[in-house]
């Protein structure tokens, strides 16, 4: 994910002076409470904060249209459904999640008993990105009270009426020491760095991943880092085109392209490139034009979210023309409004900035491939992918991409949708990510799984290899070896 601002520089460990230390001790004061807190509280929790979406719709609209000009069915979609699937998910499963899981005993432990019990890692601390600034803050936050933690959430300051709204969230529904929304710049974030948390949850780029990964380090603190990358999307010969060409368009120019998952560049295979493009041309058309009144008139569109990030996307069209590469359909842009019409390219020479650099933004590079190992041998030497797309009607072509090509996460025949699967763990590989989130795999990112070994009083099987080591301890030891 391109998004989140860059502390101004590695964060050194936390000192007196840190202005969020106050807070800091409030919340760890209060987190042994929460530790102790059973199912029924925890629920109770998430359903005021469902209820709290519920209620404030319209104002979850209007601050992402505020901030970016979100259509407002996109955040129906990608901001407020998304969250309720995370916390429908997870207080249906909750009372499981919780209970201790009995492991089975080894024939050299018999007569003992283990099982693995979670305990909430304590204070924890979200940075959440400006692309989808309420619901990758309210996700890990749903994670984080599931399993018992206190939270501090650092909204990005690129989108402040969603910061706002985040912060008068958390003050409605929460003590200021069981959840706190500390908002503020990169030298607030740097601040936040400082202090030894329990678990930092970090949605952005990899380049400030490694920011917050060298802050973490200074405390060994518990870490989650979502990040992002050219994520492929493969379309072979077998695909149904008008059906890739809808999803396609669909995943790329959803909030403008500024999406951690979104098709980044497509690989398709030869004969069928044209006819899809093609496809791509009428569906954009479907979706944002259907009257003929023009993108730029469409209340179904977003905009590039600043001045400077449209510079960027701008600059990377700019670099591909130059290059040689065909606009096959979009270019058009509004630098006073941050509007940049859908864009694909075709044609486009190898080194051109956007087949280099995370695009996030609504600019979609097509490149032509003739056999299957060529496209897997073309995204496998690039850093691996927070996701990979495949679209085919042959189960030998999915079962060979999905098995060649290292990513994430992946989808057949769709796109974007993985991610808002509850049962499935989201993250990245590599550069694009490290640790799982989501579901299951969210309540453990903020949990430690304890394990526990009960043994009974009195004689055990071990007693009898305790020292000193005579020669009959040294055969029992030696059975043991050879038979346990």
């Amino acid at each position: 994910m391109t998004p989140a601002a860059a502390p101004a520089a590695s964060p050194a460990p936390v000192a007196a002076s840190n202005p969020f230390q106050a807070s800091f001790e409030a919340l760890r004061r209060r987190a042994p409470a929460l530790r102790q807190e059973d199912v029924a509280a925890r629920r109770t929790r998430l359903r005021r904060l469902g209820d709290w979406l519920t209620a404030n719709r319209a104002a979850i609209q209007e601050a992402l249209h505020t901030d970016f000009r979100k259509p407002p069915s996109e955040t129906d979609i990608t901001e407020i459904w998304a969250a309720q699937v995370e916390l429908k998910h997870t207080a249906a499963h909750l009372k499981k999640w919780l209970a201790p899981r009995r492991v089975g005993t080894p024939l050299a432990l018999a007569g003992t008993r283990g099982w693995v019990q979670v305990e909430p890692k304590g204070v924890v601390l979200i940075i959440a990105p400006w692309n989808y600034p309420f619901y990758l803050a309210v996700d890990p936050l749903v994670s984080a009270i599931a399993a018992g933690n206190a939270v501090v959430i650092k909204p990005a300051e690129q989108t402040p009426a969603t910061s706002a709204l985040l912060r008068r969230l958390a003050e409605e529904l929460f003590r200021p020491d069981e959840v706190l929304v500390v908002e503020g710049d990169k030298d607030v974030a740097t601040d936040l760095l400082r202090l030894p948390w329990d678990h930092i949850f970090f949605t952005g780029s990899p380049a400030v991943g490694k920011i917050v990964m060298r802050a973490a380090a200074e405390h060994l603190s518990g870490l989650t880092l979502e990040l992002g990358g050219k994520s492929p999307a493969i379309v072979d010969a077998t695909a149904n085109l008008r059906d890739a060409a809808e999803k396609i368009v669909w995943g790329k120019f959803l909030n403008a392209g500024q999406t951690c998952v979104a098709p980044d560049y497509l690989l398709v295979q030869r004969p069928v490139l044209g006819p899809l493009v093609e496809e791509m041309k009428a569906a954009i058309g479907r979706f944002y034009n259907p009257a003929g009144a023009g993108i730029k008139a469409s209340e179904s569109y977003a905009r590039v979210v600043n001045p400077h990030h449209f510079g960027r996307l701008a600059a990377l069209l700019e670099d591909a023309e130059t290059r040689g590469a065909t606009v096959a359909t979009g270019g058009a842009f509004d630098a006073a409004q941050q509007y940049l019409e859908p864009t694909v390219l075709t044609d486009v020479p190898a080194g051109a900035a956007v087949l280099e650099e995370e695009i996030f933004g609504p600019l979609l590079p097509v490149l032509a491939f003739d056999e299957l190992p060529e496209a897997a041998a073309y995204v496998n030497a690039r850093p691996k992918p927070l996701a990979q797309y495949v679209f085919t009607t042959s189960p030998a072509n999915r079962r060979y991409l999905l098995g060649a090509v290292a990513a994430g996460g992946a989808a057949v025949n769709e796109t974007i949708l993985h991610l808002a699967h509850p049962e499935l763990p989201f993250g990245g590989v590599g550069t694009s990510g490290l640790g799982k989130a989501h579901g299951h795999a969210g309540f453990l990112a903020f949990s430690n799984e304890k394990g526990v070994l009960q043994q009974r009083v009195g004689f055990t099987a071990l007693k009898p290899m305790y020292p000193p080591y005579t020669s009959g301890v040294k055969r029992l030891i030696g059975w043991l070896l050879a038979y346990l």
